[in-house]
């Protein structure tokens, strides 16, 4: 990939990934979360190996290659997620979008502990700007989402649950780069990785004694295929392709860029107001793209 198709493709995760943490929240309500979770990549892995099989690419892999997809779909696809919906449940959903901008920072870690891999210091500065500018950018919102929280919800669990989001979704990067090492096809591993994330949730819910229902509302169904097509075969389809061919601390940088559009989603929906510091944060999450794409593969 040339710069200018990343920057095109980042450009696209970061609009999907900003949008879909409001729309997670359309799915809260009297269908369980770890449901939702199920129909989302249930309904995803199947398109995925619907267009696997229309694009005659092989559905096929190998015992490593499958060890791996098992590895990325019970870190991103079942325990991240399982505890995304769960922040959602009990903190403003900004605020997961925040702390999901620890990610490409939290995979630089991972990779140079587990991997070994060293990467340049333009990827740490562009990460840790990141960090630093959603920061700066979600300031006022973090303060003041304890403060805001109704009855009932505990955002001090919500963010544990988002932290553990974060760090489980790190790991499934390993896994997923772990299959690329493999020789996995970058579809065909997403696709058996949902697969597998969304069995072990499901037989997590079974043994958990779930409610099996789906809320046949416009808000919950829109949002439901909107989370599945764009937000999960679409999304994690460039995101994938993006990590493997300029590395995963670009890729997760993604969840960096998400916070400012998911705020300016907030204004229009929920009648949200930032000020200047969410101008300068922004900034700084701008430039630390810069860094990352111009870095060396990381």
């Amino acid at each position: 990939m040339n710069r200018s198709f990343v920057a095109v493709a980042v450009t696209i995760c970061a609009l999907i990934w900003g949008t879909t943490w409001f729309a997670i929240t359309l799915q809260l309500g009297s269908v369980e979360p770890i449901v939702s979770v199920v129909w989302r990549f249930g309904l995803a892995a199947a398109v995925l190996f619907g267009f696997c099989a229309v694009s005659r690419r092989p559905l096929r892999l190998t015992r490593s290659q499958h060890l791996a997809a098992i590895g990325q779909g019970a870190f991103v696809f079942a325990i991240s997620y399982a505890f995304v919906y769960a922040a959602e449940a009990q903190v403003a959903s900004a605020v997961v979008a925040v702390i999901f901008a620890a990610l490409a920072f939290v995979n630089l870690v991972l990779f140079r502990v587990l991997g070994g891999q060293k990467a340049s210091s333009a990827a740490w500065c562009g990460a840790a700007l990141g960090v630093v500018g959603v920061g700066v950018l979600s300031f006022g919102q973090l303060s003041g989402a304890g403060a805001g929280a109704g009855a009932g919800l505990d955002p001090g669990l919500g963010v544990i649950f988002a932290i553990t989001a974060v760090l489980a979704s790190a790991l499934g990067n390993w896994f997923a780069w772990k299959g690329q090492q493999a020789g996995a096809p970058v579809l065909t591993a997403t696709a058996w990785a949902m697969a597998y994330g969304t069995a072990m949730l499901a037989i997590y819910g079974v043994l958990t004694g779930v409610t099996w229902r789906i809320e046949l509302t416009p808000a919950y169904v829109l949002s439901l295929l909107y989370l599945s097509l764009f937000g999960s075969v679409i999304a994690f389809g460039l995101y994938f392709s993006i990590a493997r061919q300029r590395g995963y601390a670009l890729a997760s940088y993604i969840s960096a860029l998400t916070p400012p559009i998911a705020m300016l989603v907030s204004v229009f929906f929920e009648g949200a107001r930032f000020g200047w510091s969410a101008l300068i944060g922004l900034g700084l999450v701008l430039v630390g793209q810069v860094l990352l794409i111009r870095a060396p593969k990381a």
